[in-house]
């Protein structure tokens, strides 16, 4: 038989130990932890329970940082084998109120507003592009070629 004081320590060390499980998964980083604010303003999601799981978001945004954007998409919901693609938009300026699955994922007049895309593909690789309808400039299309930068 164990001793009071020994049983009292071990049911304190599984009190802290459940309360720091408790701590740990409710304060996860989120969206609501980036720089920036963060706004949806469209959403598609194919009705597909049993294939590939595409989902499309448009959302503006107050500020320019590339890497919080691409934080918001890796908090954006993925599934396996299925896509995610997130389009950024400024805020105040057009963006669309409906999106697409079939390419383009939304009306042409809004592709000079958006200010980069977001994609994580059925493989699990992630693509983040800066201004993806801007004509390529020459140093992108040697890049291209070369492979050089």
């Amino acid at each position: 038989m164990l001793s009071r004081n020994v049983k009292y320590v071990l049911f304190g060390l599984v009190a802290l130990l459940v309360g720091y499980m408790v701590y740990d998964a409710v304060s996860e980083p989120g969206i609501k932890d980036l720089k920036g604010t963060y706004k949806e303003v469209a959403m598609y999601r194919n009705e597909n329970n049993t294939g590939p799981i595409v989902r499309i978001y448009a959302v503006t945004v107050t500020d320019t940082l590339w890497d919080e954007m691409e934080k918001y998409g890796d908090y954006m919901l993925y599934t396996k084998y299925g896509t995610t693609k997130v389009y950024f938009f400024p805020e105040g300026q057009p963006a669309p109120a409906q999106v697409f699955p079939k390419r383009p994922n939304f009306d042409h007049k809004y592709e000079k507003s958006c200010l980069a895309m977001y994609e994580k593909d059925a493989m699990s690789q992630v693509t983040f592009r800066r201004k993806p309808f801007a004509q390529p400039t020459a140093d992108d299309k040697h890049e291209l070629i070369v492979g050089a930068k």
